[in-house]
């Protein structure tokens, strides 16, 4: 049986009829749903909530997102989302990540959205990473009965039938419809001294200096425990020659200027705290992978610092929709950002829909139009599709193994499993390899996140 024991036990007793689809061990719900080859429309997920009265589970199909507005008008209550961590102890039986929308096999309060019930066939998790479970319409209704109904998700799906915009499409629109911010003119100008092969350290010092701003925040990153440099820093160009090197120094300069282009809180999960947190983690992963792969490590080390800058430009053009997607994101951490950006941005009679594209091709674009290099622009441009193979592929695989690494951490937008393994491989890393990345990131991760914690402000 590849059902969880107590889900078989719970199906017995309620005389439930079922049907097995047998999988080869994924990662997620995302990859289930994938390797099954079935209509996502028809699968029903579970959403763990928690407040001090107790766990509720929110029963919903797997295309919506819940709203969480209607969640406390149904429950009169102020329900948080659970961690991955507390919801495996509530599930000790069933695979991480992998737990059934059968609250009441658990003992669990279960709460049911209205579009269920219109289901004629689902496709739920049965606790195990390589089976999904197959009910009709009486199955549905005898795994959720005597559990309450609600309206308790945003929108309905969006239209899955229509054409997919080309990236060319989408940059056209975009560009047409709203008034992109232009490369800051400081950024703009660190660019381009760093495509002159013969700039010199006092160049890029001097270039720095201009801005004060700027100037502290890389005084600060030279003087961080991260390079343990033994003397003192007096300039901008000893923090160049003595410690940060030419291509650190003018990528980080230059990832601190073309944030100034974006107007983005700083709270939340997707805000800018956490943008840069995840940005320098990213960063310093790739830099620490490109020897061992043949990689240029200053050119990681900038693929990882802007692979998610699509995300600032959604938040500068749609603060609203930001907002949205920042609350689903923290509300559910099992869902995959592209399906949650979807759920914003993916509605037909949205004039916005074509950015349902996800935000990793949108700061492709954006990278593109800056002219930034090519191994930036496609690191950011499709670090969300996970079978990507292609130009630049070794840069896209060190931002997403970084990601993958950082998940466990609770760093980045992204929450559910990744293959580390598979990604690993593909670069031709070793067990061994990964085992030191992680280790280099228990050493350096407090200093990670002081200096996060500098730029954002």
């Amino acid at each position: 049986m590849s059902l969880s024991a107590r889900l078989q036990q719970f199906f017995a007793r309620k005389g439930i009829q079922y049907r097995e689809l047998s999988l080869a061990p994924v990662v997620n719900l995302d990859a289930a749903i994938i390797s099954a080859g079935v209509t996502q429309d028809n699968v029903v997920r579970g959403t763990l909530m928690i407040d001090i009265s107790g766990v509720v589970m929110m029963v919903h199909t797997f295309t919506s997102t819940l709203d969480m507005d209607a969640v406390r008008e149904a429950t009169g209550r102020q329900l948080q989302p659970l961690t991955a961590r507390q919801a495996t102890r509530l599930f000790q039986d069933c695979d991480a990540g992998f737990f059934p929308p059968a609250g009441a096999a658990y003992e669990l309060q279960v709460l049911v959205d209205n579009d269920v019930d219109s289901l004629s066939r689902a496709y739920v998790c049965g606790g195990r990473r390589d089976s999904l479970v197959v009910l009709d319409r009486d199955g549905i209704a005898m795994m959720l009965q005597d559990a309450p109904r609600a309206h308790l998700v945003i929108r309905g799906k969006g239209d899955n039938d229509r054409r997919a915009l080309t990236l060319g499409e989408v940059a056209d629109k975009l560009q047409r419809l709203y008034r992109l911010p232009p490369m800051p003119a400081l950024a703009l100008r660190i660019l381009r001294l760093t495509a002159d092969t013969e700039s010199s350290a006092r160049e890029l010092a001097d270039l720095i200096e201009y801005d004060p701003s700027l100037t502290a925040q890389i005084m600060r990153y030279a003087r961080s425990a991260l390079f343990n440099y033994p003397g003192e820093i007096q300039s901008v160009q000893e923090a160049v020659t003595r410690v940060l090197g030419f291509d650190r120094v003018a990528h980080i300069a230059l990832g601190i200027a073309s944030v100034r282009a974006f107007d983005v809180p700083r709270q939340g999960v997707l805000g800018m705290d956490s943008f840069w947190r995840h940005s320098l983690y990213c960063a310093f992963l790739c830099q620490e992978m490109a020897p061992k792969v043949g990689a240029d490590k200053g050119l990681a080390y900038l693929c990882g610092l802007l692979h998610n800058f699509g995300l600032l430009l959604i938040g500068h053009l749609f603060p609203g929709e930001f907002r949205e997607l920042n609350e689903l994101r923290e509300s559910n951490p099992e869902a995959s950002m592209q399906s949650l950006e979807h759920e914003v941005f993916g509605a037909a009679d949205q004039q916005e829909s074509f950015l349902s594209v996800g935000h990793g091709a949108i700061g492709g674009i954006l990278h593109k139009l800056w002219q930034l290099p090519e191994p930036v622009v496609k690191s950011a441009g499709v670090h969300q599709q996970h079978d990507y193979h292609g130009e630049h592929e070794n840069y896209v695989l060190m931002v997403q193994l970084a990601n993958a690494l950082l998940k466990p951490r609770g760093i980045g937008d992204e929450f559910n499993a990744d293959d580390s393994a598979d990604l690993a491989a593909r670069l031709r890393l070793s067990d061994t390899d990964l085992a030191a990345l992680e280790e280099s990131l228990d050493i350096v991760g407090g200093e990670l996140d002081q200096l996060a914690g500098l730029l954002a402000a």
